[in-house]
């Protein structure tokens, strides 16, 4: 506001008030002008903006540049024309007031909008330490604070403590270990945080004489900073627990101003005001409750990442002979994704993944065999074609029939004996034992071909055609009643061409994906992670349709489970802890691989950043499942 009224030259000393002679030119926002309609006519343009005019006028008809506050006769003087120019310093007076209101209203307001965008930012954000420095740095941008930093309540074997998490600085460098401080009033943030009140200083240097808490210059000591203005808030949420303390230090006329020095301190700093209070006390309720759902939320993480490790090991003691098997092709899954991210063929150039993303394939991975728990043991960690009790009774019958042909040899030679009338002799023994000697090699014979036949790999021509011989060989009983050699049932096993189980068998490890499907759908997954059950329900598919269980085709097939298949079969084909198969090198898995992709039941493009990334080359570190 002007302090006095401005004159121009041919009206001064007409009014009897303090005027300053001015000629006509820049004239301040908010000042009291009062001149003649000729001057004013000559003013330079553009005529200055928020004047309050008051213009003598000798009632010309032509209009004037602008439209005055006042426009009054040109002989008017004395305390008439006081009046005149003291409604108008009123009026400037109040238009000055009026726009420092609205000045302030609308940073009230710009305020308001920016706390409710940080508070929606904050509740967005579910990574604690991006958290803490979005609060931090907010807070400071909210009230132009130079530093700050951030404590975190924590309870450690029964005593409350203040855990410091974070500091920020625009003047020094910060570069600050974590430590902890008591609860209590020998520094200001565990005062704040003991009692619950928020804490103003003006100057730390003065604090008062009865200030139940006191200042800490350590930080200052060390790193030449200077401290003046402090404000410190507890961040509670609305049942009114405290989760940690915000301080702010040092706020600023000018932000880009830095406090590297007393000079600076003393020229920049300026104290928190009550306005500052206000919004910084919001923003620390809004904090904590931001604070307290991220700490939900890894709680909730944290539980889930328990079940998941006990599902594998559920998976793992169910089948020992895969352990390790589901880590690995999560590992391997994840690396692929970030491979395609980085190095895109044309056809995903447009495939990203965001974090939820690859949580959400890691978990589809890690629980795509989950479903085996459905399997029968037996037939899940099925090593051969016979199950051990049933080879034990094919062993038991060889030696029950080598006995009985042995019995059929000496009774036939007791009957020549007996027709003859004598005694055997020593040839006669001799002749026996070569009998019997000719009858047990052919049996062992027998038998060996029967467990080359057990073996789970591929059935050779001549094998199969003696498991045909044998299933219609028979011996005497002990009652003389003729026994097979097989049953029917055995040579059926027995005569699976490749691997240890039949189409029965097969079919029902085949539905461990249905099962775990079925499984991963009774749990409520957030949106987030809502594909798990698709993307681990397909990992046995192949894009010419010949996969289970749904013999889906291509087009049906999402990237994500074309990666998970490709890393399934890979550990598949190099485990070496499967009794039923033996383990191929990693060369000729690759081999393996790119001929299933060149016939089109693999992705070729997403096996081809497979092979070049080395994908495969990555063990999973010890720490996976953590």
């Amino acid at each position: 506001m002007a302090s006095s009224i401005l004159v121009t030259a041919e009206v001064a000393g007409r009014s009897g008030l303090s005027e300053t002679v001015i000629e006509p030119g820049p004239v301040a926002s908010g000042s009291v002008v009062l001149t003649t309609e000729q001057t004013l006519r000559r003013w330079p343009a553009p005529l200055p903006s928020g004047v309050c005019w008051v213009v003598l006028s000798e009632g010309g008809h032509d209009p004037l540049p602008l439209e005055p506050f006042l426009l009054l006769p040109a002989g008017l003087s004395g305390p008439p024309l006081a009046r005149a120019l003291l409604a108008a310093l009123e009026t400037a007076s109040l238009r000055h007031r009026l726009q420092r209101l609205h000045g302030e209203a609308q940073a009230a307001q710009d305020r308001q909008l920016e706390l409710a965008r940080i508070g929606i930012a904050l509740v967005a954000e579910r990574d604690l330490a991006r958290l803490l420095e979005r609060i931090l740095s907010s807070a400071r941008e909210l009230v132009c604070a130079d530093a700050g930093s951030l404590y975190l309540l924590e309870e450690r074997e029964g005593h409350k403590l203040l855990h410091f998490m974070l500091a920020q600085n625009d003047s020094v460098p910060v570069a600050l270990s974590t430590w902890s401080v008591p609860v209590d009033t020998a520094s200001i943030a565990g005062f704040v945080a003991a009692s619950g009140d928020c804490v103003a200083v003006e100057d730390v240097r003065y604090l008062p004489r009865d200030a139940p808490y006191s200042f800490n210059p350590r930080f200052d000591q060390l790193t030449g900073y200077h401290t003046r203005s402090l404000l410190t808030v507890p961040m509670a949420t609305r049942t009114g627990e405290i989760v940690g303390v915000l301080q702010l230090i040092n706020r600023k006329r000018d932000r880009l101003a830095t406090v590297a020095s007393a000079q600076e301190a003393e020229q920049w700093v300026i104290p928190f005001s009550q306005a500052d209070i206000a919004v910084i006390r919001a923003l620390a309720a809004q904090a904590a409750v931001a604070i307290e759902n991220s700490r939900l939320v890894g709680e909730i993480q944290r539980l889930f990442e328990s079940f998941v490790r006990a599902a594998v090991m559920a998976i793992e003691q169910r089948d020992p002979t895969t352990r390790g098997h589901s880590v690995r092709v999560a590992h391997f899954t994840l690396g692929l994704a970030r491979a395609v991210e980085q190095n895109p063929p044309p056809a995903y150039r447009h495939l990203r993944f965001s974090r939820d993303d690859l949580l959400q394939l890691r978990y589809a991975a890690l629980l795509h065999d989950f479903g085996k728990v459905g399997v029968r043991e037996a037939v899940l960690t099925k090593p051969k074609k016979l199950y051990p009790d049933r080879l034990q009774l094919i062993l038991e019958r060889f030696r029950h029939a080598r006995r009985a042909q042995e019995v059929l040899v000496l009774r036939k030679l007791l009957e020549q004996l007996v027709a003859l009338g004598r005694a055997p002799t020593g040839e006669d023994l001799r002749n026996l034992e070569a009998a019997v000697q000719v009858l047990r090699e052919d049996l062992d014979l027998k038998l060996a071909r029967v467990l080359e036949a057990n073996e789970p790999t591929v059935l050779e021509a001549s094998t199969a055609h003696l498991l045909h011989e044998l299933a219609g060989t028979q011996f005497p009983g002990e009652d003389g009643e003729p026994l097979p050699l097989l049953t029917p049932e055995e040579v059926r096993w027995l005569s699976v061409p490749k691997g240890s189980l039949d189409e029965e068998e097969r079919r029902e490890v085949e539905s461990h994906v249905v099962h775990s499907y079925q499984f991963l759908l009774t749990i409520p997954w957030p949106k987030r992670l809502a594909r798990v059950p698709e993307i681990a329900y397909g990992h046995h598919e192949k894009l010419d349709g010949r996969g289970y269980p749904r013999r889906l085709r291509a087009e049906e097939i999402p990237p994500e489970v074309r990666m998970m298949t490709i890393c399934d079969m890979y550990d598949a084909l190099t485990a070496a802890d499967r009794p039923y198969k033996k383990a191929v090198s990693p060369e000729r898995a690759l081999a393996i691989l790119d001929e299933d992709a060149q016939k089109g039941a693999l992705d070729r493009d997403l096996f081809r950043v497979f092979l070049e990334a080395r994908v495969f080359a990555s063990p999973p570190p010890s720490d996976a499942l953590s």
